[in-house]
């Protein structure tokens, strides 16, 4: 059996918190994965701002909630999902992934859960695990399953370098730059062609 990974934000729908910060017109939390490797500093990071300013659950949720899918990001999940199985490997959250997955027909997600307050003041965060997308890569090896891996940024190279194939889709330079043996597609045709080489390879 062949199964596809793919990550969710800057492969299937925008970045979460560019959106945000674009709303609230606070810069910092503009950084993401494709700028800081480390998962855990980011993600303090972003809270300490959240904090700052006042910010809780609920206000990113609004933000979410008037996001849509990538242009074309429906329709080539959908062709993909009729080739072949498809799980969304995501450092999200639950919390914010729902009103995409219904706007994506409801894919298959492993993310991470947040830790909210009653007054919706988010105070952490729990991983499924450290290194929660390659290891979700072994364990559907153990299962006799061989894995195609494609995402954008940093958190996704372990993922993409544990699946027997993997693409980066419109990674920044750094990334390029960094692992010139990873094929590179930048936009749904081209990431298509190459599962589908893969799909015929692996």
């Amino acid at each position: 059996m062949k199964l596809v990974c793919l990550d969710l934000e800057g492969v299937l729908v925008p970045e979460i918190w560019i959106n945000f910060a674009i709303d609230t017109g606070i810069e910092e939390l503009k950084k993401t994965t494709r700028d800081e490797p480390d998962y855990d500093k980011l993600m303090n990071y972003r809270l300490d701002i959240l904090d700052k300013n006042g910010l809780k659950l609920p206000d990113i949720q609004r933000v979410i909630g008037g996001m849509e899918p990538l242009p074309g990001a429906k329709d080539f999940l959908d062709e993909l999902r009729a080739k072949t199985q498809v799980i969304i490997l995501s450092d999200t959250f639950d919390q914010f992934a729902k009103p995409l997955m219904e706007k994506l027909a409801w894919p298959t997600i492993f993310c991470n859960t947040l830790k909210v307050e009653k007054d919706g003041r988010i105070s952490g965060y729990s991983l499924r695990q450290k290194d929660g997308k390659k290891k979700a890569v072994d364990g559907f090896h153990s299962m006799g399953i061989k894995v195609i891996a494609s995402g954008d940024s940093y958190n996704d190279l372990s993922m993409i370098k544990q699946a027997e194939a993997g693409v980066l889709f419109t990674p920044p330079e750094s990334i390029v730059k960094e692992n010139p043996e990873v094929p590179v597609a930048v936009n749904y045709t081209e990431l298509m062609a190459e599962i589908d080489k893969a799909i015929e390879s692996i």
